[in-house]
């Protein structure tokens, strides 16, 4: 599949039946092809949950194109190959058989800080709620891929923004406009974006989290490194991945 697409952990699990049906509504709602991914030790293990994955997708989604793929790998590897060439990769917080790793929060942070691209990690326990607002934690000016994904998302939900501070209290939290345009060039007749920030500079972390309480995502940045192992995840990224109320996107930024 060379389309553009929507990327998927799949085990049969209920946390990734959970995150093949905001996949599959990620990918509706961009109007591209899904690809549910497997990582298991066998392929042949893999093929009654594709069957399954497969049958809901369309059944919820028929106009959706539904590719599988069994890869003899570690979840974490597995996943940030896939995402290469995804426009995004989605993934619950708990499963089992291959994606056993994600019961360890750890191994979401890794996924977190090696995708290629925007990672949506499905947390909460509700449904997602459309009239809810998305959210946008920043902590600096480099977070420009972070901001750029939030308006984008806010866009296609016809949301408000919110933008939030997820940094310290040493650095000021960036406006909007020094990070991205609200409107952009070429997108004038898509809705235009309500930002509210909010710009305490003592908000902890803690606080973000009981923003997502009302909140259909939160969109934060992985700042990119040298380094072979990818990214980081400032302390905020890594409560919220943990802690959120809602789904959470991180962006690879810088």
């Amino acid at each position: 599949m060379t389309d553009p697409h929507v990327v998927v952990g799949m085990d049969g699990s209920l946390i990734s039946v959970r995150a093949l049906d905001q996949a599959a509504e990620e990918a509706a709602r961009r109007g591209i092809a899904l690809r549910v991914v497997y990582a298991v030790p066998d392929r042949d293990e893999a093929g009654p949950v594709f069957g399954s994955a497969a049958s809901r997708v369309r059944e919820r989604h028929p106009a959706v194109p539904v590719e599988t793929r069994a890869v003899e790998d570690g979840v974490v590897r597995a996943l940030a190959r896939e995402s290469a060439d995804a426009v995004l990769t989605v993934i619950g917080t708990r499963g089992l058989g291959g994606l056993t790793g994600l019961v360890c929060g750890a191994v979401t942070s890794r996924l977190a800080t090696q995708a290629h691209g925007p990672l949506l990690v499905v947390r909460g326990e509700r449904p997602h709620d459309d009239h809810r607002d998305v959210l946008l934690g920043v902590a600096a000016d480099t977070d420009t891929e972070a901001a750029l994904y939030a308006v984008d998302e806010a866009q296609r939900r016809g949301a408000h923004l919110r933008v939030l501070r997820s940094g310290t209290h040493r650095h000021p939290t960036p406006e909007l406009p020094s990070l991205i345009p609200v409107t952009r060039p070429g997108q004038e007749g898509l809705p235009r974006v309500a930002v509210a920030s909010r710009t305490s500079r003592t908000t902890p972390a803690h606080a973000l989290v009981e923003a997502t309480r009302d909140g259909v995502v939160v969109v934060i940045g992985s700042h990119r490194s040298s380094s072979r192992h990818g990214g980081h995840l400032g302390s905020a990224a890594h409560t919220l991945l943990h802690h959120a109320h809602c789904p959470v996107v991180v962006v690879p930024t810088g």
